[in-house]
């Protein structure tokens, strides 16, 4: 956390004025911890920070800086400036930044880049957002099955400075369709003569630039790649791929889920950049839905009102048969959502979570229902005016609920993400709080129910 233990220092060197100082000790780091050094200091340094740059490191540099930076920069930038960085940016980082922006602006900014630069970057705005083809980079070495080791290598050491990675050579046909993918040491480790088609074996995993980014980021985990191929419906090679892009579809997508299992739809920007209305937007719908789910709470205690009026004493245990059971719930909810997210359960393993969460929930079930009835009796024993002369079924009842509910919360947490997934619906919406809700209501239902069977004729 480089940026975070100079900041002091940049900002002494800012207050100062010693900007002759400050470049000195901005050229001797890497681009992304001078992108860190800019982001910690305040809104109004940042260009003064970034001016003092050389050329060829404020390009790189930029690509790294938040969203939000690189937009105030480029409004404080001239028009040559802005043209020259964003000319050197490297296309995926461009489209990032593009599709981020209003469409005035993206706009205006389209326009500063030269014929070549501005047909890349409208190509890949034209794929859906959250696709692959948003993510490509042209900017990759290919050559043809038919060149020598020797060809290759002298191709690489003219081009490949430009290239995104060297760790993987594309091999196409005369009419650029993807033959293979071959790493760069099976180029250095051969002899020059050696023709690239007797080196390849055409055995390659490749995306389409319409896949899903998701799709991607799981052949990028299946296959352990940092880099792979994207061709168009004729099997013809566009572009790459790289994993630093995945890394910030994983980011988004794990942001995403955790904010819905907090039980609150997923915000399209950083927290602290949200405005107070997006915030308000984007939570008050789930806590009505859960507010109104909580309501049948009190419509079920209603409707037991004369079994609580008859034993008080019921009423004690409300809280712990509603924690119990959304307690439960919530674990297997969200290690079921977990379990879906890695690929380590489908819908076809349904009936093996089933009975899964049978076992489990009935042993933690049983464990807790015990721990309910020694609470009860003992309490009986000790304090007899609180329960009477019937804490044995008191806590009987006590003991039977709270082995139900903790085995219904297991059932509900587990199902409900399959069968959301089976309709089409993103998992995750099953929530911790949506999933508490609902065995809140039914817990009660089987409370009341137990206790109805369990104390009549005795308490009630």
């Amino acid at each position: 956390m480089i940026g975070h233990l100079l900041g002091p220092e940049i900002q002494s060197l800012i207050e100062a004025r010693n900007f002759s100082a400050l470049r000195e000790v901005l050229v001797d780091f890497t681009p992304a911890d001078v992108a860190e050094i800019i982001n910690d200091v305040s809104e109004q340094d940042r260009a003064v920070v970034f001016r003092l740059l050389p050329h060829a490191q404020a390009a790189e540099v930029f690509e790294y800086l938040e969203s939000d930076a690189q937009e105030a920069l480029l409004k404080g930038m001239g028009t040559v400036d802005s043209a020259r960085i964003l000319n050197e940016m490297s296309p995926d980082d461009r489209t990032a930044l593009l599709e981020e922006l209003p469409g005035a602006a993206v706009a205006q900014l389209l326009q500063l880049l030269t014929p070549e630069e501005k047909r890349l970057a409208q190509s890949l705005l034209n794929y859906p957002d959250g696709s692959v083809g948003r993510l490509m980079t042209p900017d990759f070495i290919k050559v043809g099955q038919q060149w020598t080791i020797r060809q290759v290598l002298d191709f690489i050491r003219e081009h490949g400075r430009d290239s995104e990675t060297l760790n993987v050579i594309y091999v196409t046909d005369a009419q650029g369709h993807l033959i293979d993918d071959v790493r760069i040491r099976e180029f250095l480790l051969r002899p020059l003569d050696t023709i690239v088609d007797d080196i390849h074996d055409s055995s390659f995993v490749a995306l389409h630039a319409t896949d899903p980014a998701s799709d991607a980021l799981e052949l990028f985990k299946k296959y352990d790649r940092n880099t792979l191929p994207v061709v168009d419906s004729e099997g013809k090679l566009l572009a790459i791929v790289t994993v630093d892009d995945m890394l910030d579809v994983q980011e988004e997508e794990a942001t995403e889920d955790i904010q819905k299992l907090g039980g609150t739809a997923a915000l399209d920007e950083p927290y602290m950049d949200a405005p107070l209305a997006e915030l308000i937007k984007k939570r008050a719908p789930w806590l009505v839905v859960l507010f109104i789910g909580e309501m049948l709470t009190a419509s079920v205690i209603g409707y037991f009102e004369h079994e609580l009026q008859r034993a008080v004493v019921l009423a004690l245990f409300i809280p712990l048969i509603i924690s119990s059971g959304g307690n439960s719930g919530s674990q297997a909810s969200t290690l079921v959502i977990r379990a879906m997210a890695l690929g380590e359960v489908t819908l076809a393993d349904w009936w093996r979570v089933l009975r899964r969460e049978i076992a489990s929930g009935l042993i933690l079930g049983a464990i807790l229902g015990v721990l309910g009835l020694v609470r009860v009796v003992v309490s009986g024993h000790f304090a007899p005016q609180t329960y009477g002369a019937h804490a044995t079924l008191i806590g009987a009842t006590l003991g039977v609920t709270i082995a139900s509910v903790v085995l219904w919360g297991s059932l509900c947490g587990s199902m409900l993400p399959l069968i959301l997934r089976r309709l089409g619906i993103d998992p995750a919406t099953s929530s911790a709080p949506f999933v508490a809700t609902l065995v809140d209501v039914t817990g009660l239902l089987i409370y009341f129910s137990a206790a109805v069977l369990i104390l009549r004729g005795t308490v009630l």
